[in-house]
């Protein structure tokens, strides 16, 4: 891809892979037909073969220019569509599912898809499903990541859903699970996982720069329009939240993201432009924005 440095590779470490198995579980939340769904929201529905869905990502991607992504199931239970994608397209994407500790069949189905050798990482959302990190029943789950050099992506911060917002749907939350100090025990317990915070820590930048700054095996994603800036106490840009992570974690320990979601808005190119724009800006090396935009997620999985 065309960048300030020239011509660099890129590959997105935040997609999030709408399958139609997520828009069916939405549908009845709103008691309504799923076809239903592209009226209420103005959006592209995808085809019920998730295979599909990951070839539109493809094309997507081929066109901007983008080499790889990490495709996140966005529903606890849906592994098997990420799995699926990852499966066709192994040379294109990397796989993610959501899982809910507190499932009971969490431990086995977690167990299961690592088993399928297409899924690479676990996505935990505390605040969404209610429940410590710290729970025994996440453990377990990073015990399975620990097995299998997994990658655990937590999210930390102010957490909102777009999509259930714009259907009317609750979003019953609860943001006591949501600091990334939490993590700081479980890193030192678990030294080979690698834990990936999203969004700079989405309002938590301070905390999860210390967590990332005490444990080596904990990477930030920059992912998003990262709206959390407006709670800081004094006015904070892109750059200066660049500066702050760089200053601490350097540029081995970021991993670029857009948090891309549906059609047919697609892939967010206006958010890589944005960080682009701030790392340069920041007199960042071709080096490091090579390690930050691209590098670093490949090195995630080696």
């Amino acid at each position: 891809m065309e960048t300030q440095w020239g011509q660099r590779q890129v590959a997105d470490a935040h997609v999030h892979f709408f399958s139609h198995r997520f828009f069916e579980a939405l549908a009845a939340q709103k008691q309504v037909p799923v076809d239903a769904l592209a009226g209420l929201l103005g959006w592209q529905l995808p085809l019920p073969e998730p295979e599909a869905l990951a070839e539109t990502w493809v094309e997507e991607l081929d066109r901007h220019h983008v080499e790889r992504a990490v495709l996140m199931a966005s529903a606890p239970g849906d592994e098997d569509s990420v799995i699926a994608a990852a499966r066709r397209f192994s040379d294109r994407f990397y796989a993610w599912a959501m899982v809910n500790p507190r499932a009971a069949d969490a431990a086995e189905r977690a167990a299961r898809s690592l088993d399928s050798g297409h899924l690479h990482g676990f996505c935990f959302f505390p605040a969404m499903h209610r429940y410590s990190i710290q729970d025994e029943r996440a453990i377990r789950l990073i015990e399975l990541l620990d097995a299998r050099r997994g990658v655990a992506f937590v999210h930390c911060g102010v957490l909102t859903v777009g999509v259930r917002a714009r259907l009317g749907l609750r979003s019953d939350f609860d943001l006591r699970f949501s600091n990334p100090v939490d993590l700081h025990a479980l890193a030192l317990r678990f030294p080979e996982v690698r834990f990936v915070i999203p969004h700079f820590g989405a309002g938590y930048l301070r905390e999860a720069l210390m967590v990332a700054d005490l444990c080596p095996n904990v990477y930030l994603d920059t992912s998003s329009t990262n709206s959390w800036m407006r709670y800081e106490p004094e006015a904070v840009d892109l750059r200066m939240v660049f500066r702050r992570a760089l200053a601490v974690v350097g540029p081995a320990r970021l991993l670029f993201g857009t948090d891309s979601s549906f059609f047919p808005r697609g892939w967010q190119r206006p958010i890589f432009e944005a960080q682009a724009k701030a790392l340069y800006e920041l007199g960042v090396s071709e080096r490091d924005a090579s390690r930050i935009l691209h590098d670093n997620l490949i090195h995630l999985f080696q």
